[in-house]
């Protein structure tokens, strides 16, 4: 199982920046999973857990403009909308 780890690794981790969250987030799981096995060499460990890291990173960054972009309607004291605002105001 181990050397499908590693065979599966690209060069680089340029890849990850393409990736959609949904995507990022399968990878993560599966570097989770493949670690928590411990069936993974030493040095295959820390080539994943680094990409790890990447792939937690990129879904931090994704989650948080998702999060700018979702606001919350203002509506009127009759119910009409009146414009919109940040669903969690800093």
């Amino acid at each position: 199982m181990a050397s499908d780890t590693a065979a599966a690794l690209p060069a680089d981790d340029s890849d990850i920046k393409r990736m959609s969250f949904e995507e990022a987030l399968d990878a993560l799981e599966k570097i989770v999973s493949d670690l928590e096995r411990g069936e993974v060499a030493l040095d295959v460990s820390i080539r994943i857990y680094e990409r790890g890291e990447k792939l937690k990173n990129h879904c931090e960054r994704l989650l948080s403009a998702a999060e700018d972009r979702v606001e919350k309607i203002k509506l009127s004291r009759a119910g009409k909308v009146t414009g919109t605002e940040p669903l969690d105001p800093a």
